[in-house]
């Protein structure tokens, strides 16, 4: 499939690992008063739509993963009835969430730098964060009286639980790397150098297995996160019959007694 045309991003694509660095360095990559959301919007869609594509990437360009919100222009964007503004982050930010919440395939985090703010609840949303040393992390809303617009408590109390969530929330207070990966929000903490081969090799891991597996087994998590036991099982029952009639899982049967590695197409 062709690529979506993005204006704030670029995309790539290897060996079934899609790449979507975040290009505004300039506003150490916004998600406010830029095209992202639209790009990542647009990715996300293209990847769901693409049997070529098994895992996706999200980096920052620069020296910023993303400051979330572009605090220069936010007076002016606080312009206009609180119903306006509503709809503002609806049709804006909240586009993001949403996006990332239907995708069917994992999606990694690189987190090569400062994730403020939308920025670090964007480096939540995704299915695994890996960092640089370079890292830091902020639920800053709270210090320019505001709160997450974008959902962010939600995705935030899910990773670190309800305590750890109000305190990072409540103060607004700047993690680092290390305390990061203490926490739970990152899995690993690399040298800045080595975060995006760190980032492509565990992709490249994940690529490698049956792409039809990779993407219910997605829905499956997701679903997990509101069902009951005996709703999800028998959602886990009915994808499980569809992946045993899929030519992958022959052909990783036949890899494994053949001690090699599976070719697999996506069917």
């Amino acid at each position: 499939m062709t690529p979506p045309a993005l204006k704030d991003s670029t995309l790539t694509l290897d060996a079934r690992v899609a790449m979507l660095t975040l290009n505004r360095d300039d506003v150490r990559n916004a998600l406010t008063g830029t095209e992202i959301a639209g790009d990542i919007v647009s990715t996300v869609a293209w990847c769901n739509d693409n049997n070529d594509v098994s895992v996706l990437i999200i980096t920052g360009a620069g020296s910023a993963f993303s400051a979330g919100g572009n605090i220069k222009t936010m007076s002016q964007r606080a312009r206009g009835p609180a119903f306006e503004l509503q709809q503002n982050y609806k049709k804006g930010v909240q586009r993001i969430p949403r996006a990332l919440q239907s995708c069917d395939i994992p999606v990694i985090a690189a987190v090569n730098g400062p994730a403020i703010g939308a920025g670090f609840d964007l480096a939540n949303m995704c299915d695994i964060r890996i960092g640089s040393t370079n890292a830091q992390f902020g639920e800053t809303f709270a210090n320019l009286g505001l709160i997450a617009g974008d959902g962010g408590a939600l995705f935030l109390r899910r990773l670190v639980g309800p305590q750890r969530a109000a305190e990072l929330t409540f103060t607004g207070r700047i993690v680092k790397a290390e305390e990061a990966l203490a926490l739970g929000l990152l899995l690993e903490v690399t040298a800045p150098d080595a975060l995006l081969a760190r980032a492509k090799e565990l992709a490249g891991k994940i690529a490698a297995k049956p792409p039809l597996a990779l993407r219910y087994a997605k829905r499956l998590l997701k679903l997990a996160e509101h069902q009951e036991v005996d709703e999800h099982l028998e959602a886990s029952a009915a994808y499980q019959a569809i992946c045993h009639k899929t030519d992958d899982h022959q052909e990783a049967l036949t890899a494994f007694f053949e001690k090699r590695a599976g070719q697999f197409q996506g069917r």
